[in-house]
């Protein structure tokens, strides 16, 4: 009988120690406690070797501020696509890191691969509100901090707060406090460069062939498109009264003949083929008459890619405010932005893979 309650009680603290291993998260003196994107109070090892960033954007967002050699896993999705993502261009031997789930916004974090993986922090974007971070915080036994890329990428405090905090948690706060202020001066130089323009001087202006869950033609289009918001100015789009994305009836373009537009270059081939097959309706467009068709570089792959989207409005500038932005040279204004955004000038990889930005040819 004694033999037996030993056996049970043996069972017993076992089981009590793999609940506490998976079921929750304990603080030491050696933790410091932490603020997350969605106000959880999170304590994390004061010095971390190790961690992971899953959900959309999260990765990117550490490739930014943290330490790359501290990563212990990756994503399937980012393992599998890494177009259009500058953090992949940078550092391509991320795809060689253990897999840590699935990935992608259709798809719930794996506790299971994030355990055996032995992260001391996970960084993630999945979670909308406190609960669904606690459960995973619960599931796993490591610290969960919540990241955000914030409403108005690239220039939102949100997004400057999970870079910090990024580097705060991970000992870099040198290199998370170089890009917030590297930011900070993108968005105060686009602002001073434009913010004198009287309205009577800008030119009309439509950004089309916009991807939405998938590429889409010249139809394709947001308004109050912040990458134009960020140098003042607004479409057509936005003349017309409409905010946030929409697919347009193609008739509205041509009524409101815009003198300047810029095709998403995800979308071009769309455009390009729509354009053979219905050339009748893009030569009355007062844009592709007087050969005013521009490219824009894709910015979003897993969410947002921040660097990219800077480019295209320092772009933008140069085309819309050539006396305005003649001093900025595309190419160097490129290297200056990979180069503090994720370390390397990766400028020529979007050229090999998208092509250059400039006007587009479509005969």
């Amino acid at each position: 009988m004694k033999h037996k309650i030993k056996i049970f009680t043996a069972f017993i603290l076992s089981a009590a120690l793999l609940l506490s291993a998976v079921g929750c998260t304990t603080s030491s003196s050696d933790d410091k406690v932490v603020t997350d994107a969605l106000g959880r109070e999170v304590a994390v090892p004061s010095k971390v070797e190790k961690a992971v960033a899953i959900g959309p954007g999260g990765l990117r967002l550490y490739c930014y501020a943290g330490d790359i050699e501290k990563l212990c896993g990756i994503e399937k999705t980012e393992q599998d696509g890494i177009l259009g993502k500058a953090y992949m261009y940078a550092n391509p031997t991320l795809v060689e890191l253990p897999t840590i789930g699935l990935g992608g916004p259709a798809n719930a974090p794996d506790p299971e691969k994030l355990i055996a993986a032995a992260p001391d922090v996970i960084f993630s974007t999945y979670a909308s509100d406190a609960s669904g971070a606690d459960e995973l915080q619960q599931k796993t036994g490591i610290p969960v901090i919540a990241l955000t890329q914030g409403d108005t990428e690239p220039f939102d405090e949100k997004l400057n707060a999970s870079i910090t905090l990024i580097g705060d948690i991970m000992g870099t706060e040198k290199q998370a406090k170089k890009v917030v202020d590297y930011l900070n001066a993108c968005k105060a130089d686009l602002n001073e460069r434009t913010a004198a323009i009287a309205d009577a001087d800008k030119p009309t202006v439509y950004y089309g062939a916009q991807g939405m869950k998938g590429t889409h033609g010249i139809e394709s289009t947001t308004g109050g498109y912040m990458l134009f918001n960020a140098i003042n100015t607004r479409s057509v789009v936005d003349t017309a009264g409409i905010k946030g994305y929409i697919m347009l009836d193609k008739e509205k373009i041509l009524e409101w003949d815009p003198e300047i537009i810029f095709i998403d270059l995800g979308g071009l081939s769309l455009v390009k083929e729509d354009y053979k097959a219905n050339p009748s309706y893009y030569a009355i467009l007062s844009a592709f008459k007087n050969k005013k068709v521009y490219a824009q570089y894709p910015f979003n792959y897993y969410d947002a890619n921040v660097e990219v989207a800077v480019l295209d409005i320092y772009y933008f500038g140069k085309i819309l405010y050539p006396d305005q932005f003649k001093d900025v040279d595309i190419e160097t204004k490129a290297k200056e932005i990979f180069e503090t955004m994720v370390g390397t000038d990766v400028y020529s990889q979007y050229v090999k893979d998208f092509g250059e930005l400039g006007l587009l040819k479509f005969e």
